[in-house]
């Protein structure tokens, strides 16, 4: 199966960013940072109005973007057949399954061509379909378009939503009137998104961000109120802890989780009372974690308590919720590491995964017996869908593989019957039995075995000579799902292997593997993905240089690291939105997300053997002279997360640094944030270009 030869014009000179000597010192070691300048000074009003960047910036940003369209001219076609193809994947007309609750169903679907969700619901009984809101109408004029909830009223009349028109994560909340469709005057500037509406729908909780883009106030607002009359519930006066609004599947009680990455504490209001106070239910323990359910009299508590390293189930009174009176109900097993918890009326459901593969499980609560839902497959992606409804006897889940697409089912919690609702649909055909799905280990330096998930055609030969694209991610316990995903075909029709690397800082083999690679421990994330590399060559999926790297956010952040770390290793790098100046980021407290970092990644300005460890790996500060492979940054001017100076600052120094090989080329998105483009199909275009690098990093940029 050969790949396509693409284009490969003569680049023109790379861009230049003039280095400006810039020198601070941290536990007397002197830093050199030639390209701080890039940080704009009124960052923050960035955020919120993107025209206000420097004009100097900005000029050298519209230069990187110009270096990187001449890297790619001649493949604009090619591009467009790959948007081309994944687009025929997508059931443009798709909708959810309906989720029942009272005397409607809601669902989202859309319209052929469109680009946003339409928000809907029809009468449970029957009857025709309303669109409570229509996304590509509210998206009309809007260079950037991002929905960010759409929260029906519990008695249905009213329908709160969030949207963000810069791509900074600044939500404006309003309010519709559902019959008539007006808006009400109610809205709410610079909040989070979403809504948990009173009981008696009068009003509603949200959490607004405060003037460093950090979600820390609770605030309660009564329809027909100005916003600036709302009284403050809940506010965080730690800024190394975020907020955020939940609700339990009982509907009796608002949730305010208060956390960062080990550390949380929830708070209750009785969401029947328009004058409630938030009531505690363990006060914040360092490295202690829990999270609440209701049932009755008593709460239903996932938590790490006592030792319980991958999570067990406790139950509490209500009246007294605190950690002395924590129950064991469903104990700690080492190895099995609990993920989910909801309560419905007569069943405790549970997602679990053990040795890297999920399963659900049911619990009847009356008597305890249990039964599980699980799969055969090698590897495979399974979730639940709560729902709106406790008091019921269906759950839905949702399953896939990397061969299978995406099938729901309600599964009758009684009768065991289980109801195919919904299988995703591939307009241009997919041949599940055209593909092979596996799971391999590769054995890291210090001997752990790290799962690698694979897909590929039946028919490449398994000689080393196929392309691999292999990603990982490894932060903050976040699993990589092995799931459907219509979008790798593209490459994986072409001949390339496809693979997920379970490197260590997810949680795929329980919290120890998160706790094995974070902080001092980070580097053996970036071990683990590079024995992932050489593991799929010793077994013959692929060859040194013809892997292509791919990882985002802390996964580019791990994309410069292995840069650095065996260049060599790899054809070419995509690195989106990359965390990759880690030793800054962490000195700074005033960035969005610093304070709570900290006990990921370590407190560098507090803690020296923290500052040395950052140091030793931080991507931007580890650019040595030596050739490095073709890399591609993609990022987003007004991303509040991993902000836009990271990649530039880190490409500049890449290019003044390095001996050979290369390109270097930082494609930003002037008009969007951490997620891209916000559109599903303009969200295509990014992914042609990424793939299109990907395909010409194997056959060999000309530089």
């Amino acid at each position: 199966m050969k790949i396509e030869r693409l284009p490969s014009p003569q680049l023109p000179a790379a861009p230049v960013v003039p280095a400006k000597p810039h020198v601070f010192e941290v536990h007397g070691v002197r830093i050199q940072d030639d390209y701080a300048w890039l940080k704009a000074e009124n960052w923050k009003e960035v955020l919120k109005e993107p025209s206000a960047l420097d004009p100097s910036i900005r000029v050298c940003l519209e230069q990187e973007n110009a270096y990187t369209a001449a890297a790619f001219a001649g493949s604009e076609a090619f591009q467009a057949r790959l948007v081309s193809e994944m687009r025929g994947r997508i059931k443009e007309d798709d909708s959810s399954v309906p989720d029942p609750d009272g005397p409607f169903a809601y669902f989202t679907r859309y319209r052929e061509g469109g680009q946003h969700p339409l928000v809907c619901r029809m009468p449970r009984k029957g009857g025709d379909e309303t669109i409570m809101l229509d996304g590509d109408k509210e998206a009309g004029g809007h260079a950037f378009f991002d929905l960010g909830g759409a929260d029906h009223s519990p008695d249905h009349r009213l329908m709160s939503w969030g949207a963000d028109i810069k791509g900074s994560e600044y939500f404006t909340i309003r309010v519709r009137d559902l019959q008539t469709g007006a808006e009400l005057q109610d809205e709410i500037p610079h909040a989070s998104g979403g809504v948990v509406w009173l009981k008696d729908s009068s009003g509603f909780y949200y959490v607004e961000l405060d003037e460093n883009h950090r979600p820390v106030r609770v605030k309660r607002h009564i329809l027909g109120a100005p916003a600036s009359q709302d009284d403050v519930v809940y506010e965080e006066s730690d800024p190394g802890f975020f907020v955020k609004l939940g609700v339990t599947q009982s509907d009796a009680f608002v949730l305010i989780e208060s956390s960062d990455h080990e550390t949380s504490e929830v708070r209750l209001l009785d969401r029947a009372d328009p004058a409630a106070t938030p009531r505690l239910v363990e006060a914040r323990t360092p490295q202690l974690q829990y999270d609440v359910e209701h049932h009755g009299d008593s709460l239903i508590i996932l938590t790490n308590a006592d030792g319980a390293e991958d999570f067990k189930i406790v139950t509490a009174p209500v009246a007294n919720p605190g950690r002395a009176h924590w129950q064991d109900l469903v104990p700690y097993r080492p190895g099995v590491m609990i993920l989910f918890v909801m309560a419905l009326a007569r069943y405790l459901v549970r997602l679990e995964r053990e040795d890297a593969k999920p399963r659900i499980v049911l619990r009847e609560i009356a008597t305890g017996r249990e039964e599980t839902i699980s799969f055969e497959e090698d590897t495979y992606s399974l979730g639940v869908d709560p729902g709106y409804e406790f008091d019921t006897d269906v759950i839905r889940y949702r399953y896939s593989s990397l061969t299978t697409p995406s099938e729901v089912y309600d599964y009758n919690l009684v009768t065991g019957e289980r109801v195919l609702r919904k299988r995703q649909e591939v307009p241009s055909g997919h041949n599940p039995a055209d593909y092979v799905t596996r799971r391999l280990f590769a054995t890291a330096p210090d001997g752990e075995q790290v799962p690698v998930s694979i897909v590929h055609r039946r028919e490449i030969a398994l000689d080393g000579s196929a392309p691999c694209l292999l990603y990982g991610y490894g932060s903050y316990g976040m699993s990589m799902p092995a799931s459907f995903r219509t979008g790798i075909l593209s490459l994986v029709d072409r001949g390339f292997v496809y693979a997920i690397a379970h490197v260590r800082g997810g949680t795929e083999k329980g919290w120890r593997w998160y706790l094995d690679g974070k902080r001092e421990k980070k580097p053996n994330t970036f071990t683990d993905f590079i024995a992932c590399g050489e593991a799929l060559i010793a077994q013959g999926y692929t060859s040194r240089g013809r892997i292509v790297a791919h990882g985002g956010s802390a996964g580019g952040m791990l994309m410069g690291a292995v840069a650095n770390l065996a260049p060599d290793l790899f054809a070419g790098i995509i690195s989106e939105v990359p965390f990759v100046d880690v030793l800054n980021t962490m000195l700074d407290a005033e960035l969005p997300l610093t304070p709570p970092e900290w006990p990921e990644w370590g407190n560098p300005g507090a803690d020296e053997a923290a500052f040395r460890t950052i140091l030793s790996y931080s991507p931007y500060d580890n650019v040595k002279p030596q050739a490095y492979p073709a890399i591609l940054a993609l990022a987003g001017l007004t991303d509040p997360r991993v902000t836009y100076w990271e990649p530039a600052k880190w490409v500049a120094r890449l290019r003044a640094t390095m001996t050979g090989g290369g390109p270097i080329l930082l494609r930003l998105n002037m008009d969007a944030g951490h997620g891209g483009a916000a559109g599903r199909f303009d969200r295509l275009e990014e992914v042609a270009l990424a793939y299109t690098f990907a395909i010409k990093s194997v056959d060999g940029f000309q530089s």
